[in-house]
């Protein structure tokens, strides 16, 4: 526990090549399950039995809401998507309410990559949180940046080291254009260790080892930057 959190870098380009190639033995594995992107839009917009509508509290584009704390969940990662949904489903994840849970445990696995290749086959849009309609104390972006690209030497490395530049790697969780409130609300949760289900490395959970370090103003800053950054590409 006391090595630096530096030390992880190597491990974690390690874990995104595998994380790839996790996704694509994941869609190879079983060969009764094709894809129907049509279904998913029907459980997004229509729900399924006892799992309601996503499109209620995530919007109809996918784009999330400030307003409902629902995160961006269009152009994410469709491996990311079916893992959250199974590690809600499963418990692994909580949800305030159990919302999610409840949610999850509705849909087969077979409606949870529909829903994934729905989520992802949006074309890729932009809709920055809007800060000064939160109506509450938010985050500096140009601070946030600086955390994003450089972290916070020596006990934070920077958060594109995994995410890539304004959070779009394809081999980690797509963070770029993240709602605000939701940032804010994960990255409490991992500090707080009421999230666990990331990624570890010798039995340390890669974002709750990063997010104890960080403190509520940079929590803040960097939600403000990911929230509302515009340019795509370096």
């Amino acid at each position: 526990m006391r090595k630096s959190i530096f030390l992880f870098s190597s491990w974690l380009i390690l874990t995104g090549m595998l994380f790839q190639s996790q996704s694509v033995v994941a869609d190879d594995t079983d060969m009764n399950i094709h894809i129907d992107a049509a279904n998913g839009k029907a459980i997004y917009d229509e729900g399924k039995g006892d799992a309601t509508a996503c499109v209620g509290c995530h919007g109809k584009k996918a784009l999330g809401m400030d307003s409902m704390g629902a995160p961006r969940l269009a152009n994410i990662s469709q491996m990311y998507i079916i893992k959250q949904l199974n590690d809600y489903a499963s418990g692994k994840r909580t949800d305030p309410g159990a919302a999610m849970n409840g949610i999850a445990k509705g849909l087969n696995e077979q409606d949870l990559r529909d829903v994934a290749a729905y989520l992802d086959s949006f074309e890729y849009k932009t809709e920055p949180s809007n800060l000064n309609a939160l109506g509450k104390k938010v985050g500096n972006p140009k601070k946030g940046k600086l955390i994003m690209t450089e972290g916070i030497k020596p006990k934070v490395p920077a958060c594109q080291d995994c995410h890539g530049f304004s959070g779009r790697s394809p081999n980690f969780p797509q963070i770029h254009h993240q709602k605000y409130v939701y940032l804010v609300n994960q990255l409490n949760s991992y500090r707080d260790g009421s999230r666990a289900n990331d990624k570890a490395i010798d039995n340390v959970g890669i974002m709750r080892g990063i997010a104890k370090k960080l403190t509520d103003e940079n929590i803040e800053d960097v939600a403000a930057y990911l929230s509302t950054v515009t340019n795509l590409t370096p």
